[in-house]
């Protein structure tokens, strides 16, 4: 048996670096003077035949080149440009418009006001001279306005790649030029008048330009349709079996007490039953109902008395699972309390990096980005990776100290089992295990799936921005690939949703933790023959990644966060180290009854250990990085480094050796907060990309409105995901428990 997982690491190290051998893009050489780079919007390659090209004038000097550039597609200069279109109707509404532009009438003046142009700080990273849809739209309204044009206006939105010259623009940068123009002119006629401006610069042409809004419509899209029939579906059971938990008379103080004594039983299902996600393990279920005198469960005589159509029914109710998110109960001795303000801290990390880079993204100033890296404390937020191993970390634990606790409740055998019965018997049991995982997690992933499709397709459509997210053509095509919870095998331009490589990466990890745990309970020879593959594995996964990462050349530095995305960001040979702790941590947690003696000595040395390498693994980067061999150790290294030193806080917390940062994590506020933290981290780029993408336009970055935009962020997500929660997590959990009874 050795021998097979032996071979199999050989065989997964040998395939993890074959894995993307041949890259599908150069080799990434990133400077963070590059500011085309920070520019927003997805540049794909696009045809010569699809591309306008202006005529050149190479006599132009810089002075009268920057002078050209900031009277750049003023319409004022456009009469001559006329005659090229081919669209009468066109032609006829644009002499309307630039003939009164000339007289200054309200209408044609608010149009050019409305369209954009250069506003400055273009050299700082300013690409968006977007103007305002609102406005274009507003000026058109006969209720507000005495003077309103006398054609159908319309906003558009033109790509154009320039290069002034090599001094301004080292690296060709992308505009995002918005247009208040005739409706009649479409987008061809749009492309027309911009294509003959006259060209001063190296380069400058037109790659796309679109109409906003689109021509997408929420009413005639059938996954709005099947989306909204099942949260309707959903509201109403919500709505009947709040009305039935209220107005039937002890319903809901039944229910509560079989929750409380279910909890008490099973002793950390509350707390550490849950993992990172907040996912209760099957595990839990094998255990028995506390009994009464007469030998009856609790559970048993609720049955009796509400009945199981009753019960099934209350499963949506509000009022019960409301209770059970908001509750701050502590409901065991047994429970590892720190857990909880692990969780609600690691998933705060997650909202802060990426709220910057929803900023980073929508600035119109964006050099204050390499300003920003600049800062030693900015290495917080490039960094936040390791905030996800935490969460692998607890979700290794949890489930290892969840399983064993509940194997020993359980009634033991008289005689050993037969060889076939035990593989029998543990393959009945891995497959329920990962049936309910499954069903537990799935329903709040698969909406929040739709739902993101759908609001990246609304946002393509409607914002005057182009989002550097395609999930509504790779959601389209690939959302199967997030339901087998396999979508980290793919390359980042197929992913949908981006920040789903988690769940996959942590439902790999369970099956394989699943079937460590079931050969281990056999005896203390396999609990010895577990440990020898943790060890097997935790090496394959070293030296896995330290070859991809000298193979691709890695370079660890604080402008490159997600560097060699494909080759190991997401990978699980990079993430599984911080699992493995876990799984190791919790089951050193059970043979000792979390009740472990250390002294005085030990207990310094362990703290001073690892908040040293906790500092240092967020803020040991320096301003230049690491060199080629030294970044490989890193990538290999410290991921199971950052696992191992919140091991010793765990284990520090729940022993008594915590002190105030154990009263700190312990605080009974943050058990609601840790509950919901599965559902914040599916929602929570979804409603980024919805409050940022939907706006009129840039955004002109600051530190104090970072922070005011982060905690909204924060807020905002842990209000939505108690909404999900109540309406696709907590029914589910319920009804799960129903049919295992």
């Amino acid at each position: 048996m050795i021998t097979f997982f032996v071979i199999l690491c050989a065989f997964l190290i040998w395939f993890s670096s074959r894995v993307n051998s041949e890259p599908t893009t150069s080799k990434y050489t990133y400077n963070s003077s590059d500011l085309s780079y920070l520019s927003n919007g997805i540049q794909f390659p696009v045809a010569e035949s699809d591309i306008e090209f202006l005529a050149e004038d190479s006599g132009a000097e810089n002075g009268s080149q920057i002078l050209w550039f900031s009277r750049l597609y003023d319409h004022h200069r456009w009469w001559n440009r006329l005659e090229k279109l081919e669209n009468p109707l066109c032609k006829s509404d644009m002499m309307v418009y630039l003939r009164e532009l000339g007289n200054g009438t309200s209408w044609a003046v608010k149009m050019f006001d409305a369209s954009g142009r250069y506003s400055g700080q273009f050299l700082f990273g300013n690409d968006y001279w977007l103007g305002s849809k609102t406005l274009c739209k507003e000026l058109t309204l006969t209720e507000w306005n005495t003077e309103v044009p006398p054609f159908a206006v319309h906003f558009y939105v033109a790509k154009i790649r320039i290069n002034l010259n090599r001094k301004f623009t080292p690296v060709t940068r992308q505009l995002n030029v918005g247009e208040c123009l005739p409706k009649s002119c479409g987008v061809t006629g749009v492309r027309s008048l911009l294509a003959h401006e006259r060209n001063q610069a190296t380069s400058i042409n037109i790659v796309g330009v679109r109409e906003v809004p689109g021509d997408y419509s929420l009413l005639y899209d059938f996954k709005v349709h099947l989306l909204g029939g099942c949260t309707l579906l959903v509201l109403g059971l919500i709505i009947i079996s709040t009305l039935a938990d209220y107005f039937i008379p002890n319903s809901n103080e039944n229910s509560n007490k079989t929750d409380k004594a279910n909890y008490k039983q099973n002793g950390i299902e509350n707390n550490n039953g849950i993992n990172n996600n907040g996912i209760k393990y099957i595990s839990t279920i094998g255990t028995a109902n506390r009994t009464t005198d007469s030998g009856i469960s609790n559970e048993t005589k609720t049955s009796a008395k509400n009945g199981i159509p009753l019960k099934l029914l209350l499963s949506f109710s509000v009022i019960k699972n409301g209770r059970k998110i908001l509750s701050v109960e502590k409901v065991s001795l047994e429970s590892i309390e720190c857990i909880h303000g692990l969780r609600f801290f690691s998933i705060a990390w997650i909202i802060l990096v990426h709220s910057y880079l929803e900023l980073f993204a929508i600035s119109n100033n964006k050099n204050v980005r390499i300003v920003t890296e600049r800062g030693f404390f900015y290495q917080t937020i490039s960094n936040a990776t390791f905030s996800v191993d935490t969460f692998f970390f607890i979700s290794g634990l949890l489930v290892t100290l969840t399983f064993f606790r509940t194997e020993e409740k359980k009634q033991k055998p008289p005689d050993k089992e037969g060889i076939y019965t035990a593989i029998k018997k543990s393959t009945g049991s891995f497959f329920m295990m990962i049936f309910y995982r499954f069903f537990r997690l799935t329903p709040a992933y698969l909406f929040v799936l739709g739902l993101n499709e759908i609001i990246m397709r609304y946002l393509h459509s409607n914002s005057v921005f182009s989002p550097a997210i395609i999930d509504h053509i790779s959601c389209n095509n690939y959302w199967w690939r997030n339901i087998l919870y396999i979508n980290n095998f793919y390359p980042q331009h197929e992913f949908c949703m981006l920040w789903s490589w988690y769940m996959a990466n942590d439902t790999q990890f369970y099956v394989i933790s699943t079937i460590l745990l079931l050969i281990g309970i056999r005896s203390s020879k396999h609990i010895k023959f577990v440990g020898l593959i943790i060890i097997i594995f935790m090496g394959a996964s070293w030296i896995t990644t330290f070859i991809i990462a000298m193979k691709w050349e890695y370079v660890a530095r604080v402008e490159e966060p997600f560097a060699l995305f494909d080759q190991l960001y997401d990978k699980p040979w990079l993430r599984i180290g911080p699992y493995l702790v876990g799984i190791v941590a919790g089951y050193f947690l059970f043979k000792m009854n979390c009740k472990i003696k250390m002294p005085c000595g030990v207990v310094v040395l362990g703290w001073v250990l690892s908040l040293a390498c906790l500092g240092s693994l967020v803020y040991g980067l320096g301003r230049d990085g690491l060199v080629i061999p030294a970044s490989a150790f890193y990538a290999a290294l410290s991921h199971s480094a950052w696992g191992l030193s919140i091991a010793w806080i765990t284990v520090a917390c729940c022993s008594g050796y915590g002190g105030p940062l154990n009263y700190f994590l312990s605080c009974e506020l943050f058990l609601p907060l840790s509950r919901l933290t599965y559902c914040a981290y599916l929602v929570h780029p979804v409603l980024m990309c919805l409050t940022s993408f939907h706006l009129d336009g840039s955004f002109h970055l600051h530190q104090a409105m970072a922070v005011v935009i982060y905690f909204g962020n924060l807020v905002l997500s842990f209000m939505t995901a108690f909404a999900i929660s109540l309406a696709f997590e907590a029914p589910v959990v319920n009804l799960l428990k129903i049919i295992f009874g």
